[in-house]
């Protein structure tokens, strides 16, 4: 029997209003590929709060958690059997073995093996290893980690110890976001490199409860630096413009 799609992932957004800046074209062709970027221009967080975001800000109960780099991932689960496997809006055959994207497959099979799925339900959660985003932590074969496990295992305590501004997290993010996954993963004496995380999500589970909107994203891409020393944003400036952008259209 055809199973039904699973949702998409929701959208999610900047706690910072974002805005679009261009950049000389000959250094954007040089980098692009490295920088990930499609078009001339980057798209920046400034020092603006994104209008129904102050909770990221002011409320005691939102907390940050490491924003793995990889490729969603929701599952389906059936009297312990495993019915829907969905890469976004692609649904993907769990028997389709000889072809097609069978590290998602293995990644759900090892997260098996550890206990993170459940034998009932849906899940959501995060694809990682050698063949996403550069294999940035380093693994051997592909895993699948379920969001609701982060919440838990990836959070930032030192979250909780400062200011939440704009020249706070910039800072944070550029010199001290280290990876928590990873970090847990190796011991220090194991460890090849500092591995840096991609960003948080803010999460607020009792905003949640309330119906209300509870989670916002904060990428290292987001800030000027992580650009700097390949390009020059000659426009950019922290305070932003009075321009307004649809945030809607920021990935």
């Amino acid at each position: 029997m055809e199973q039904t799609p699973l949702s998409d992932f929701p959208k999610i957004q900047c706690p910072f209003i974002r805005q679009t800046f261009k950049i000389d074209r000959s250094q954007w062709k040089r980098h692009r590929s490295r920088l990930q970027l499609r078009e001339p221009e980057v798209y920046l967080a400034v020092d603006r709060v994104n209008p129904g975001y102050e909770w990221v800000f002011d409320d005691p109960d939102t907390i940050a958690v490491e924003k793995l780099d990889g490729t969603n991932v929701k599952i389906l689960t059936e009297k312990g059997r495993l019915v829907v496997v969905q890469n976004r809006l692609n649904v993907i055959d769990p028997l389709q073995v000889m072809k097609g994207k069978t590290f998602i497959i293995e990644g759900i099979f090892q997260a098996i093996g550890k206990g993170h799925v459940h034998e009932e339900g849906e899940q959501a959660g995060e694809v990682i290893g050698p063949k996403l985003q550069g294999n940035p932590y380093q693994l051997a074969v592909h895993e699948w980690y379920p969001f609701e496990r982060s919440l838990t295992g990836l959070s930032y305590r030192s979250f909780h110890e400062h200011e939440r501004t704009f020249d706070n997290w910039s800072a944070w993010f550029k010199d001290y976001l280290i990876s928590r996954y990873y970090t847990k993963r190796f011991k220090k004496s194991q460890a090849k490199e500092t591995v840096m995380a991609e960003g948080v999500v803010f999460y607020n589970m009792k905003r949640k409860e309330q119906k209300k909107r509870w989670m916002a994203k904060l990428r290292r891409d987001m800030f000027d630096w992580f650009y700097t020393d390949q390009i020059e944003i000659p426009d950019y400036d922290p305070a932003g413009r009075d321009e307004v952008e649809d945030q809607e259209k920021f990935d």
